[in-house]
């Protein structure tokens, strides 16, 4: 039964989330991606799936929670799992990690060795399409790709069609913005496109970080694992470095955010620099 509104983080009129209803959601949601949420996140959890009990007309978050995991309701569960997994990016999050990937790896790349890439939670893509800047500007046309991925389908559809608001690019060197993306014009004022050429050198694919990963996906040069950590406990992050690091190439570089620290998860790793690890 529906137990009255409340106020979502967007000015919509939600229905009110019970903690039993809350808890089974949490539960699930760590069960299958790793993830962690506090109560605190309650309404937040009203609030990104609100929009699906209206949609359905269903009575409560129970119900839907239900339908969404036993099929009633055809492709849900991953419609719910992207709503709940979505984080907000912008290009050249953290600038000293780009600066540390051009000055730090890339300037002493030897030319006609691949160099590949991976942005392990790359969300809507910004963080790919940051590293894809920072690489060609470096590389040219030697060989080189970015790879990215995320749990969510629904920011990748984003990430694929590289349309971003002017807003997201405060940290971008202009240099990179006259030279990899176009300006929109008329009804695209205020956003930008990634060139066509840099697309094309970036690849995005659906993996979630917390089961074995697919085995095409080969070795990597670098990994970024950025703002991602945090949301999972102890166990979780060990075995999700030690799944990443299984495709880092020996002297590889390995990233996470400045507000995370691996020390202690795995002993394959040195550091290189703040927030940036080497593997032996």
């Amino acid at each position: 039964m529906v137990q009255g509104p409340a106020t979502a983080e967007a000015g919509e009129l939600v229905f009110s989330i019970s903690n039993d209803e809350f808890l089974r959601i949490r539960d699930y949601l760590q069960k299958q991606v790793g993830i962690q949420l506090t109560l605190a996140k309650k309404q937040m959890v009203a609030s990104r799936l609100a929009r699906r009990l209206r949609h359905y007309h269903l009575p409560s978050y129970g119900e839907y929670f239900q339908q969404a995991i036993d099929g009633t309701l055809a492709n849900e569960r991953q419609v719910m799992l992207d709503l709940l997994t979505t984080n907000e990016t912008y290009l050249f999050r953290e600038p000293a990690h780009f600066e540390f990937l051009r000055d730090g790896i890339l300037a002493g790349w030897k030319r006609g060795r691949q160099f590949r890439a991976w942005s392990a939670a790359c969300s809507s893509g910004e963080e790919a399409y940051s590293m894809a800047m920072v690489t060609a500007d470096q590389l040219g046309e030697s060989p080189w790709e970015i790879f990215g991925s995320d749990i969510s389908t629904r920011v990748l559809v984003t990430a694929r069609a590289g349309h971003y608001s002017m807003e997201r690019t405060s940290y971008t060197p202009k240099a990179y913005l006259q030279k990899y993306c176009l300006k929109g014009v008329r009804t695209q004022h205020g956003t930008l496109l990634i060139d066509k050429r840099l697309r094309q050198r970036v690849q995005f694919r659906h993996i979630n970080l917390n089961a074995p990963l697919p085995e095409e996906t080969g070795q990597f040069d670098a990994i970024f694992l950025r703002n991602v950590l945090i949301y999972f406990d102890a166990p979780t992050r060990q075995e999700i470095v030690k799944r990443l690091l299984s495709r880092l190439r020996p002297g590889g570089h390995f990233f996470v955010s400045h507000t995370e620290t691996i020390t202690g998860i795995s002993r394959q790793l040195e550091p290189a620099a703040p927030s940036v690890y080497r593997k032996r």
